[in-house]
């Protein structure tokens, strides 16, 4: 299955959870406006692209868990952006949430953003005991013991100097988590035992890092038109970012190692269990700055 067939699966369980429900149009008309702005959806691409590596045939309830995944990731972008958090006018290239359908309903669309996902995993053709994990890992990666708290750590690190360890830590819950699951619940999905699915995340937990690194790096360097937003936001905002605290040059170093060390656990993964780790080199490689 390609990458186009594997994308079509999730907008198709997008599609079909919203369907033509009015029980609140404008509720739907703001949720699913985020939830089409684009984007390179690959949150939900590595979670079906690592089952495929683990030689799982790729079925509609895999797609469900992609597209709960990506609903709470896009629920974030609509929260992120709003004027107590980020306030940004532009997401994507297109008017942010609020700036389209108001502060209060967008606020509510990012609500249900985060509260529709595990009532699309609990539908899902997969043994409970599956699901309940998956259920339980989505929350955890999300809530107050991940990105909502890397949040909260980010905004509170405003206007600091922040070292390192800290800046790490913040990233680790912010960005991090959410790229993590996807190798994560691939695991799980596919019966793994403990020790690999640590391994898988693990992975998740280096490119999530990477990803952040990376996103840095783009705020600074990075033009609207190539990111879709206001570039130098972070810096507008006082914020601690890997260029702030190494230097331009040395975060691109870093970002680079750091996908090195993602390559070099899935080297690994592939000794211990039938795994095709190649598509997801080709990720990997992706993210890759030129130093």
């Amino acid at each position: 299955m390609n990458k186009q067939e594997k994308l079509a699966l999730v907008e198709s369980a997008l599609e079909e959870f919203y369907g033509d429900q009015q029980l609140a149009a404008n509720l739907r008309e703001a949720v699913l406006y985020s939830i089409h702005a684009g984007g390179k959806r690959i949150r939900p691409y590595l979670l079906l692209e690592v089952l495929e590596s683990l030689q799982v045939p790729i079925t509609i309830a895999h797609a469900q868990v992609a597209a709960a995944l990506e609903m709470i990731h896009t629920g974030s972008l609509i929260h992120d952006d709003l004027p107590a958090m980020d306030d940004d006018d532009f997401r994507r290239g297109s008017l942010t949430n609020h700036k389209k359908f108001g502060e209060a309903l967008a606020i509510l669309a990012g609500d249900a953003l985060f509260l529709d996902p595990y009532a699309l995993i609990a539908q899902a053709n997969l043994p409970n005991e599956i699901k309940v994990d998956l259920i339980a890992s989505l929350s955890l990666s999300s809530g107050s013991m991940g990105m909502v708290a890397g949040q909260v750590l980010d905004m509170e690190g405003e206007g600091k100097h922040l070292n390192l360890e800290e800046l790490q830590t913040i990233h680790a819950n912010k960005t991090g988590k959410l790229l993590a699951f996807p190798f994560q619940a691939a695991g799980v999905i596919a019966e793994l035992d403990e020790n690999l699915q640590i391994q898988l995340k693990t992975v998740g937990e280096l490119i999530g890092l990477a990803f952040q690194v990376r996103d840095d790096i783009l705020d600074v360097t990075a033009s609207f038109e190539e990111i879709g937003k206001t570039p130098q936001k972070d810096l507008q905002a006082e914020k601690s970012t890997y260029p702030a605290l190494l230097g331009l040059d040395e975060a691109k170093v870093f970002c680079n190692r750091t996908l090195n060390q993602a390559n070099e656990k899935l080297d690994v993964i592939s000794q211990l269990v039938d795994f095709d780790k190649e598509p997801i080199v080709k990720i990997v490689e992706s993210l890759r700055i030129n130093a």
